[in-house]
């Protein structure tokens, strides 16, 4: 990391900063490669606190230049002006992601605004705060699409697309999750946005040991899909995917719709949009959604794949809509 990319990821910074940011926003986005000698980083601005992202270990001298840079931002009139709280400093190569306090109040439960629905972020604890900013356009489809419908949420994590759902008036949200801990999360972004769970159910199950209880809640009018590329002894993004996308067309009402996702660099959006072709054909592959500006790619291919689908009851096998 040279005297160049420091001073590149500086002015990025305070430009953004001085956009008064709210809520939660990525300010920096080292890690869609637009950023020579910068691949490895990620900035975040959680409701005053700065997230900085380290995705690979650097040598010690990087890192004392790095200290060195985030210090000298706090003296700055830019840094200043913003209102900061803090500056964290999180080493995702390490064992488990350790995060230091570079400057200023260090809060490890920070509660984030996101187009108005709130959510409980855990920071230091574990490798992920708790929400995925990057998805931020497929909770607001979510809740602009969930009105009067019955939801199923697959790999739910911390239900921030049940808390999209329930916002936009979905009739009933069924999450599933294999931890219970982060189910238990989503409980909680459930009442912080005043939600009764009267309507929500929270499964901490093996999706494929789960498919009766699943079907006991269905039909459903959206299924949402978001699962991590690799869950040791559960799933395997590549060979297991085909497995749900076959179970939808039993899952679905009549015109129900599917929001599927991919954020694996390695693997294209057509991955999905071969595969429900030949495990569902009976489902339409009719958009995707765009990523957010900030999380800008040398490749769109590497981002976050969100696709919508939709169920066409009559659709005849192996015609090509794509």
């Amino acid at each position: 990391m040279n005297p160049q990319a420091l001073a590149m990821l500086t002015e990025h910074v305070f430009t953004q900063l001085a956009q008064k940011p709210q809520g939660a926003r990525r300010l920096f986005h080292g890690r869609g490669r637009c950023f020579s000698g910068l691949e490895q980083v990620t900035v975040d601005w959680l409701e005053g606190q700065i997230l900085v992202c380290l995705f690979k270990e650097p040598t010690s001298d990087e890192l004392n230049k790095l200290h060195n840079e985030f210090i000298n931002w706090t003296h700055s009139n830019e840094w200043r002006a913003c209102n900061a709280k803090s500056l964290l400093l999180q080493h995702r190569s390490r064992e488990r992601s350790p995060t230091e306090c570079i400057w200023g109040e260090y809060q490890e439960h920070q509660v984030v605004d996101e187009e108005g629905l709130l959510f409980q972020l855990d920071l230091g604890k574990n490798q992920n705060s708790g929400l995925f900013l990057d998805m931020r356009h497929g909770r607001r489809w979510v809740k602009e699409h969930s009105h009067g419908k019955r939801v199923l949420n697959l790999f739910a994590y911390t239900c921030g697309f049940s808390v999209a759902a329930i916002s936009g008036g979905a009739d009933f949200v069924v999450n599933l999750d294999m931890a219970k801990a982060v189910l238990s999360r989503g409980r909680d972004n459930h009442r912080l946005n005043q939600h009764g769970l009267q309507n929500v159910k929270f499964f901490a199950h093996d999706i494929f040991k789960s498919w009766g209880k699943i079907k006991k809640y269905g039909e459903y009018d959206l299924i949402i899909i978001d699962p991590p590329t690799f869950q040791r002894g559960s799933f395997a993004l590549t060979k297991d995917y085909q497995k749900i996308l076959r179970r939808l067309p039993e899952l679905l009402t009549e015109h129900g719709e599917v929001l599927a996702c991919v954020n694996d660099p390695t693997i294209p959006s057509q991955f999905l949009i071969n595969g429900m072709k030949e495990e569902a054909p009976t489902l339409t592959y009719q958009y995707r959604l765009d990523n957010p500006a900030e999380f800008m790619d040398i490749d769109i291919e590497s981002g976050l794949k969100a696709l919508i689908f939709k169920k066409q009851p009559n659709t005849i096998q192996g015609e090509d809509h794509v």
